[in-house]
């Protein structure tokens, strides 16, 4: 993500403090389903990995087995709002309801004093990031695999990944369909790379 764009959402977190042992804290967008999310606590469970899942609250309802998968294997839940929406689409209000929808089915399942939001696509106007700041969290990344892009060839997403992360790094994969091929490739492979350097992976 452009220096820039940092700078005008100060608010926002986009990585965590390098730390020793390095700490890499991997988050899975637009879940929870059945088709792609056990795949990724099966995974995840093999390198004693931990993540945060950012889910779409109408993932969780429809599929709320699978939410509560992320739990018990004691990841954590993030929000992504209800549908899925964008932040420069939708009047405030809108978006912020949207918000508290997808909110209070993850509180049901895992209740958090201050919890955390990404927007999808990444798309927030600083009126709304203000408006965020007293409810959420609102978290972005440094590290984008790009699993979702269909035009990108697995191998190519595993080399743009490793090449750009760092102790504190927050990567983006995607437990979705339109992500699965490549994501079922690198993920496996991007653990594996990281834990044989000793790095740990932990939910923010």
């Amino acid at each position: 993500m452009p220096a820039l764009v940092r700078r005008l959402f100060p608010g926002c977190l986009w990585q965590m403090p390098a730390s020793h042992p390095p700490t890499l804290y991997l988050t899975f967008d637009d879940g929870p389903i059945p088709e792609e999310t056990p795949f990724v606590l099966d995974t995840l469970a093999r390198f004693n990995a931990q993540a945060t899942f950012f889910c779409v609250g109408d993932n969780v309802r429809r599929h709320p087995s699978v939410a509560r998968q992320i739990v018990e294997q004691g990841h954590r839940l993030a929000n992504h709002t209800f549908y899925h929406i964008s932040g420069w689409s939708h009047s405030n209000a809108h978006y912020l309801q949207d918000v508290a929808e997808c909110q209070a089915l993850l509180d049901e399942l895992q209740p958090q004093a201050r919890p955390l939001l990404r927007p999808p696509y990444g798309r927030i106007t600083l009126p709304l990031a203000r408006a965020l700041e007293a409810s959420h969290q609102v978290v972005m990344w440094d590290v984008l695999t790009y699993d979702y892009d269909r035009g990108f060839a697995a191998e190519k997403c595993l080399r743009h990944a490793i090449q750009n992360t760092r102790s504190g790094s927050i990567t983006v994969f995607h437990d979705s369909l339109k992500a699965s091929r490549n994501m079922r490739y690198v993920l496996p492979r991007y653990l594996a790379h990281f834990a044989e350097q000793g790095y740990q992976f932990a939910t923010l």
